[in-house]
């Protein structure tokens, strides 16, 4: 099962106690805005955000972004009063912290079906936890309802009692393991967030090998890296014109009764041909979108 296409470069957190913030996200050029109802939130105002959170959300609120609640964890007090609420809201998806088992995912769809959810509302996840990564493939395919992955780079850097390095190379492997989880069971991956508002090389730097290790996307913390993100997770012109190339010399061999396709002195096979119809496919996507906006 392919992942669903659709752009999702960029995956900005808005905190839930913030009306200011809330109100901004719907003027933003990120792909998604996420609601933040944990950790942006402290205890004595979770209630209150989550009704100003899901009060904000109506069908056309949004434009054209993609709407996702994070609510709290499944341990919390908090976490079943957060699920009804976003099952009754417009929201495009509910994002679930710590999950660690595909019991957990079952559990969280079936909850969602007995709370009467609309078919549309995804179940998306995040995988923060050294377990959480371990158990990567089973969590990804749990749930048709599942559609992405989040990962946590800051809690998993803390289970793990490592540090963040320019490279992450302390995480790389729970990354790929990761990506290797969501893509065997068709699903859309979120890489983490990059900590350093301040810093547009590093965070363009750790975009760019997310994007080269396979992530769709990455998780935003401040508006300025929205540019930067759309930028690095979105084909490039010199990849959508290659793209165009390759698809046209397929046809051209096919129209020709050939199996043999070559561009620019490369041997091109079926599936270099489905990789440039993405490419496209997600290019028409992106225009729709700024043009939407």
């Amino acid at each position: 099962m392919a992942p669903t296409l659709r752009p999702r470069r960029s995956a900005l957190y808005l905190p839930g106690n913030k009306p200011r913030a809330l109100e901004k996200g719907k003027s933003l050029p990120a792909d998604v805005v996420i609601l933040d109802l944990e950790d942006a939130v402290g205890p004595d105002a979770k209630a209150d955000s989550r009704a100003a959170v899901c009060g904000a959300i109506s069908p056309d609120s949004y434009g054209p972004r993609e709407v996702v609640v994070r609510i709290n964890g499944l341990d919390t007090d908090w976490h079943d009063e957060d699920l009804a609420a976003v099952a009754g809201s417009a929201a495009h998806g509910v994002l679930v912290p710590k999950v660690e088992s595909g019991d957990q995912v079952r559990a969280l769809a079936a909850t969602l079906v007995k709370l009467n959810a609309p078919e549309s509302l995804q179940l998306w996840v995040m995988i923060e936890t050294p377990r959480s990564f371990l158990r990567v493939e089973e969590i990804a395919s749990a749930s048709d309802r599942l559609a992405a992955l989040v990962i946590g780079t800051n809690d998993l850097v803390n289970d793990l009692h490592g540090l963040h390095v320019p490279g992450r190379a302390p995480v790389v492997p729970a990354l790929s393991l990761a990506v290797l989880g969501a893509r065997a069971a068709g699903k859309v991956i979120l890489d983490g967030v990059f900590n350093d508002i301040t810093d547009e090389d590093g965070f363009r730097a750790e975009a760019r090998q997310g994007r080269e290790m396979g992530f769709d996307g990455k998780t935003l913390i401040h508006p300025s890296q929205i540019g930067p993100a759309n930028d690095l997770f979105g084909p490039s012109q010199r990849e959508v014109a290659d793209a165009r190339k390759v698809v046209a010399a397929y046809q051209e061999a096919r129209a020709a009764g050939t199996s043999v396709i070559t561009v620019d002195g490369r041997m091109i096979e079926s599936l270099h041909v489905r990789n440039a119809e993405r490419i496209l496919a997600l290019a028409d996507l992106i225009a729709e979108l700024a043009s939407a906006s």
